[in-house]
């Protein structure tokens, strides 16, 4: 584990607990304006107006070199807002800082991370345009923008290298042929397919479901259904997963049956 990924206990600076400060919230083009102001200017001008036995007044009015850190084809915004003010009583809320010293910096005695309460929320203030023709302008061209389909079709003038679709894929391709072939075989009566099927016995004794399929050119699962009846299905070696006729169904030649059992070493048994 690194040491940056360890919490260290740490000291918390209280001498601004009882202090209080303003949590203000202002819209995303303000936020944005200030984002991209240098730290030597001033960004605008707060204004408090309080008259006897009524509400303070705050505005908020941005100073023109804000207004000016503006890109190219994006639209004037509103220089002045009001500020409308909420007391905070039952949040607490607290404005906390985190201190990171220098590490290039050549002190003799070492500085330490530091972390402080710079003050608890008394009031929110909520920043907001007057309706004027450049806040609706503003408004309008942001609906719009938020209106456009996030994926749209274009036209392509030339071929694209890094990527080239393709009509179908060899997996489909494989599937629709094989499906076209066994649509291509019709069920032929069953009395016609156990004829070519005892044929095919004559003259071997083991088949597996393929050589069967190519020999009777028939569905894979009508033809099983009619092996079914007259075959067994070996589980077990030296002829596993191939088809033998049932022994009712067996009627080898005689000289087949004589080669087999001269081939058959003879066993005896003493007493």
């Amino acid at each position: 584990m690194s040491s940056s990924s360890l919490h260290v206990d740490r000291d918390l600076d209280l001498l601004n607990s009882g202090r209080g400060v303003w949590l203000v919230k202002v819209p995303k083009y303000i936020a944005n304006r200030w984002d991209k102001a240098p730290g030597n200017i001033e960004v605008g001008k707060l204004k408090i107006s309080k008259n006897p036995g009524q509400k303070a007044q705050v505005s908020l009015n941005l100073s023109e070199s804000v207004l000016c850190l503006r890109e190219p084809g994006e639209e004037n915004i509103p220089r002045d807002h009001r500020l409308d003010v909420s007391l905070v009583t039952r949040q607490m809320l607290g404005v906390f800082s985190h201190y990171s010293p220098n590490s290039n910096t050549d002190s003799v005695v070492p500085e330490s991370e530091k972390l402080s309460l710079e003050g608890k929320v008394v009031q929110k203030l909520e920043c907001r345009p007057y309706a004027d023709s450049c806040y609706m302008k503003l408004k309008f061209e942001s609906i719009k923008k938020a209106s456009l389909p996030t994926r749209q079709v274009k036209q392509l003038d030339r071929i694209v290298h890094n990527y080239k679709p393709v009509s179908d894929h060899k997996n489909n391709i494989e599937y629709d042929e094989k499906k076209k072939s066994e649509g291509k075989k019709a069920r032929d009566d069953k009395d016609v397919v156990l004829e070519m099927l005892f044929a095919a016995f004559e003259k071997h004794q083991y088949y597996n479901i393929k050589d069967l399929v190519k020999k009777t050119r028939q569905p894979i699962v009508y033809l099983k259904e009619i092996l079914k009846e007259v075959c067994n299905y070996n589980l077990k070696n030296p002829h596993k997963n191939m088809w033998e006729l049932k022994p009712e169904y067996r009627h080898y030649k005689e000289t087949e049956q004589a080669d087999a059992s001269a081939a058959t070493p003879a066993t005896s048994t003493s007493d």
